[in-house]
């Protein structure tokens, strides 16, 4: 690849770093989209033996590239985003994916496709990494940081996401008993 079109791709993922997320670090910082994708690819990394069977390195590549689009709309939580915000994000990731070198964007093509079918083993646990870290940096926030409906949130967000894993489901609940726990403490003070 040329070097200055390297450099040209670089620039975009850079923005990401300065795309903050709704929720905060464990200092009351708002935590960034790279900062995000990039913790998602730790837990794929530590979640190899969980998953044998899965590509994990595929996965990875799906936690750092995920939310690619968010460079060019910014981030809309979740419980925010609507079907115009998805179909926005969508229409600007595909444009600059076509942007690239053939190779790349071939490979993103298959790759998104495969993120939003959720039909392959890699495919279903990127998304349930994804949504197990929103909880996880959630229950490192301060509690002051979270909105009304997050408390409910915390309970029962992305439970269906988890079914295909005994793992998965047992990680899921171990969050759900943290964030018991920091409403409790949160009360008691």
């Amino acid at each position: 690849m040329d070097t200055r079109r390297l450099l040209e791709i670089l620039s975009v993922a850079e923005r990401l770093k300065d795309t903050t997320r709704h929720c905060c670090t464990s200092q009351g910082r708002r935590e960034s989209v790279a900062e995000h994708s990039w913790r998602a690819a730790l837990m794929a990394y530590f979640l190899r033996d969980e998953f044998p069977e899965a590509d994990m390195d595929r996965v990875i590549r799906m936690c750092l590239l995920h939310d690619m689009g968010e460079a060019f709309t910014g981030d809309v939580p979740t419980f925010e985003k609507s079907a115009a915000d998805e179909q926005r994000e969508a229409r600007l990731l595909d444009q600059w994916v076509g942007s690239l070198p053939e190779e790349y964007a071939g490979e993103l093509r298959e790759m998104y496709a495969e993120m939003a079918a959720l039909t392959t083993p890699e495919a279903r646990i990127y998304k349930a990494i994804d949504s197990l870290e929103a909880l996880i940096q959630h229950n490192e926030s301060p509690l002051e940081s979270w909105l009304p409906l997050e408390y409910d949130l915390q309970m029962t967000y992305a439970d269906a996401r988890m079914e295909f894993s005994p793992y998965m489901k047992a990680l899921r609940q171990t969050v759900r008993e943290d964030s018991i726990q920091k409403i409790e403490n949160g009360k008691a003070e």
